[in-house]
């Protein structure tokens, strides 16, 4: 049987599609979607089986991202964070990093990681940071400073972060960016509720303020130096969020296309008395749509399969990513306009699931690595460095 079907069937996918416009309407967080997902384990889709997960690779993990995000995409988008790092864990543990493995077990226990990355105004994304970390004698972190765009901020146990050592001279060597995962019960932090939003509504992605949050050393899992470089957890990290995220926007041109079939297929002309799916602008709209999807389809599925093989593709793999990632949400969004151009006025109205796609599909924009930092990464591979 299908791993991705057996998990996300169609009666568990149905409650979620029942329940996406309601969270969008009232702002409110995917707490029973949630609940569903963990019930069924898919929250320990990629933790091995002899740790008490389903397995999957990353292959089925984006075949199934995709799937959900086609259903809800903010519910996707939501727990692709927590895909994320027990994705990392994962490769960081294939690769001898033995620290990563709490997070395979935890994610295996219950535990729900978000992503504790974005920061205001810091365009180096993972190679520097705003946040302040002090480490302590005892070799604990403490981290202060304001993270953006924190998914899971209702719900999440542990916070997957990272910040500068304040302490770092700048010495040649020195590795001063620290990577931890914090604890919910830890102090120091505050959830500060920003998240009133155009789309993506129900992944409650608020700001989270470190005032002292103490990391203990055993949860310290990462130092890095400033500045790019080729450590294994940056690929781990850009890999598996990339990818993943691509997921979630190519699940959102799935739906924009089936519904355009089902829309244009009731819709009729008085003009010729057949149905708009008989019209040939229709029509051309529509393959024109579906000729970007599907070219985003085979790409996204490359990507995935040859992450998982381990292949080298050495200093290709950035803009591989980044190409993917930008394919992807302006895919999204392509398809929209032309599914929405052919679907007859009242899928403007804010009610409409096409309406509320739209929306979803804007946040898009926003995600690392925008569309100026894909730019730069494939204008620095095609070039050479300024």
């Amino acid at each position: 049987m299908d791993p991705v079907t057996s998990v996300l069937n169609e009666e568990l996918l149905a409650r979620i599609a029942e329940r996406a416009p309601g969270y969008d309407e009232r702002n409110e967080f995917c707490h029973e979607d949630l609940a569903e997902l963990t019930e069924a384990g898919y929250l320990r889709a990629m933790v091995p089986v002899d740790q008490g997960g389903l397995g999957w690779g990353l292959p089925t993990l984006v075949a199934a991202q995709r799937r959900l995000a086609a259903t809800a995409p903010a519910t996707a988008l939501a727990v692709n964070m927590h895909h994320i790092w027990v994705s990392v864990a994962r490769k960081m543990v294939a690769g001898g990093h033995s620290q990563f493995t709490q997070v395979l077990s935890e994610a295996a226990a219950g535990e729900i990681f978000a992503f504790g990355i974005s920061e205001a105004g810091n365009d180096a994304v993972l190679f520097d940071s705003t946040t302040e970390a002090e480490v302590d004698d005892d070799g604990s972190v403490t981290f202060t400073g304001t993270k953006i765009f924190t998914t899971l901020a209702p719900v999440w146990t542990r916070l997957g972060l990272f910040g500068k050592d304040v302490s770092a001279t700048g010495a040649a060597g020195e590795t001063p960016l620290i990577f931890g995962f914090l604890e919910r019960e830890s102090s120091g932090w505050e959830t500060i509720e920003t998240w009133d939003t155009l789309g993506m509504r129900a992944t409650q992605s608020h700001t989270t303020v470190l005032q002292g949050a103490r990391v203990p050393a055993e949860r310290v899992v990462r130092r890095l130096p400033v500045g790019p470089n080729p450590d294994p957890l940056v690929f781990a990290i850009f890999s598996s969020f990339l990818t993943l995220l691509a997921a979630v926007y190519t699940g959102i041109g799935d739906r924009a296309l089936s519904l355009g079939g089902e829309l244009v297929a009731k819709r009729s002309s008085l003009l010729s008395g057949d149905t708009m799916a008989k019209d040939p602008d229709t029509r051309y709209k529509l393959a024109e749509a579906q000729l970007a999807q599907l070219s985003l389809d085979s790409q996204l599925r490359g990507i995935a399969a040859e992450i998982e093989a381990g292949a080298d593709h050495g200093a290709s793999w950035s803009p591989r990513l980044a190409a993917l990632r930008t394919n992807a949400t302006r895919t999204a969004r392509s398809v929209l306009d032309l599914v929405l151009g052919v679907s007859g006025g009242a899928q403007y109205h804010r009610q409409s699931e096409l309406s509320r796609l739209y929306r979803d599909a804007l946040a898009g924009i926003h995600h690392p690595s925008d569309d100026e930092s894909a730019h730069r990464t494939l204008a620095n591979y095609t070039l050479g460095p300024v």
